[in-house]
């Protein structure tokens, strides 16, 4: 598959030109030595995914394979080579979510989506996605939208996400997005307070 990359990116000129400058500001303060997955995170914000072109763009400026670049791409789970919704959605497949429950909210949202994993709606706004574990167990189960991470979902938290993401005027200081991230952070913090309390009790041992 990677012999049918193009030697380099021929997109947007200004998506090369973010692409290149991030590169150029990484390469300022050393090496680019491990910088492969910050680089790939800050491509597909850019580009949206990443196409052999721009796989390939990446691997010519770290002076690496494009295979090696592939290869990052396709293990992770937060990477896709194909374009996705304006609201990419990713339930987590991976065993502790599976067991709780993770199969059934995958297919209510194909319900209510119209689509099937690994697809996009017809007018782009969402994309639906099965994922590998992404090891956030004990939030089981786990969706991601974008970058907000919804652990222990249940259907009423689900169709709340979805009432949020129809709204069609997202932003950070509206009420009713605060009050559903707060919810979905309730279970991450009880987590961090059993980790803090479990490792105290450690300390006193």
């Amino acid at each position: 598959m990677t012999e049918r990359i193009n030697s380099t990116y021929s997109g947007a000129s200004g998506q090369v030109k973010e692409i290149d400058a991030f590169i150029d500001e990484l390469e300022q303060g050393g090496s680019l030595d491990g910088k492969l997955i910050a680089i790939l995170h800050r491509a597909q914000e850019i580009v949206g995914y990443l196409p052999g072109e721009v796989q390939a763009h990446i691997a010519r400026r770290l002076s690496i394979s494009p295979a090696k670049v592939y290869g990052v791409v396709s293990f992770y789970s937060y990477f896709s080579m194909v374009p996705k919704g304006k609201y990419a959605i990713k339930v987590c497949m991976g065993t502790a979510c599976f067991v709780a429950g993770s199969e059934a909210i995958l297919n209510e949202f194909k319900t209510i989506l119209g689509i099937d994993a690994g697809e996009v709606t017809p007018d782009g706004l969402f994309s639906l996605d099965a994922v590998r574990c992404i090891g956030a167990c004990g939030l089981a189960p786990v969706i991601i939208n974008n970058s907000l991470e919804a652990g222990n979902v249940d259907y009423a938290a689900k169709a709340g996400l979805m009432d949020c993401f129809e709204c069609g005027s997202c932003t950070y200081v509206c009420p009713a997005r605060i009050k559903l991230v707060q919810r979905f952070r309730v279970g991450k913090q009880r987590l961090r307070l059993r980790q803090a309390a479990a490792k105290a009790a450690t300390k006193e041992r």
